[in-house]
């Protein structure tokens, strides 16, 4: 069956470049279009897609609180957030309020379908380039006002934080695999601990997690 798709972008060009790419992909289907969050929303209600392609400056509600509606309401639907470089200020808003991926506008147009089809399948992405960015600006969090304590990670062996700490680095499995020399099968192996043991919905979780322990940074 074909992954059902809801573009939310306050321009109709984007939304319409993406429509054109999206279906011409025999396993990508446009169901729906919204040009602002609060449109977004109540479409997910109507429509039940299974990935929400969703851009954070929109009028009105913008970005953040949609996704922070759709995922903390009824439904499956899982939010890909796509956005520009000048806006990675928002990463970690957007993840905090549930979005399972964020990529940039600039990446590949395979790539992104292909981003599209990780978080459709119940797993999270974050672009490499973003996520250099996100410990960036946890960096210069820290070293301008003072930071709680770090998050604990009782329970976690030490192999799971080198794991860990990869995932924050925005490494893939098979990269943890080739840089811990284990196996792919190992890698996601110890993610699935790691999710279970530190209650985490799914990678990008881990992410932060991997922040806020202060592992990455």
């Amino acid at each position: 069956m074909s992954v059902r798709v809801l573009l939310a972008d306050d321009q109709p060009l984007v939304r319409s470049g993406l429509r054109v790419l999206i279906d011409d992909t025999a396993d990508l289907r446009v169901v729906g279009e919204a040009g602002t969050g609060a449109e977004a929303v109540r479409l997910v209600r109507e429509l039940h897609p299974d990935v929400v392609v969703m851009d954070i400056r929109m009028p009105g509600m913008d970005g953040i609180q949609a996704t922070r509606a759709i995922t903390e309401g009824p439904g499956s639907s899982r939010v890909l957030v796509l956005t520009t470089f000048d806006e990675d200020d928002h990463v970690h808003g957007a993840l905090r309020a549930g979005a399972s991926g964020f990529v940039v506008k600039d990446m590949a147009l395979d790539d992104i379908l292909a981003a599209i089809r990780v978080v459709a399948a119940g797993d999270a992405l974050i672009a490499p380039s973003v996520t250099r960015r996100l410990i960036a600006d946890f960096v210069g969090a820290r070293e301008a006002a003072a930071r709680p304590a770090p998050r604990s990670l009782a329970g976690v062996t030490e192999r799971e934080r080198e794991v860990l700490t990869l995932i924050g680095r925005g490494r893939s499995n098979a990269e943890i695999a080739d840089e811990l020399f284990i196996s792919v099968a190992t890698a996601k192996s110890h993610v699935a601990r790691l999710l279970t043991k530190l209650d985490a919905r799914d990678r990008v979780q881990l992410v932060i997690v991997a922040y806020e322990s202060g592992l990455v940074g």
